[in-house]
């Protein structure tokens, strides 16, 4: 890992670019702000965005290493949320019923 060798960024520079600039523009800081009540934390594709500028001028070994490191985090966070909804197997036996609303409506 640390000659580089036919490694390649994750993603191409240009992706952690676009990102950033996303991540900075208003709205995405407005439905941030809205969904989860904070700011949104930009610093990561920034550094993701100059370590693979790094990467691409001088085949830093440390810009590879942060890069990894940052995509491994960025793919553990979607791993640790559950789902909120128990899927089911089939559908309820009593699903073709009317519900209790619609009985009293009659």
């Amino acid at each position: 890992m640390a000659d580089g060798g036919g490694w390649r960024p994750p993603r191409p520079c240009e992706v952690y670019g676009a990102e950033w600039k996303l991540c900075r523009s208003a709205r995405h800081f407005l439905h941030h702000y809205y969904v989860h009540g904070e700011r949104p934390a930009c610093e990561q594709w920034r550094r993701d965005l100059a370590s693979c500028r790094e990467w691409e001028e001088r085949r830093s070994a440390e810009a590879q290493r942060s890069l990894c490191e940052s995509e491994r985090a960025r793919v553990q966070a979607t791993r640790k949320h559950a789902l909120v909804w128990a899927l089911r197997q089939s559908p309820p036996a009593d699903w073709h019923l009317p519900l209790p609303q619609e009985e009293k409506d009659q």
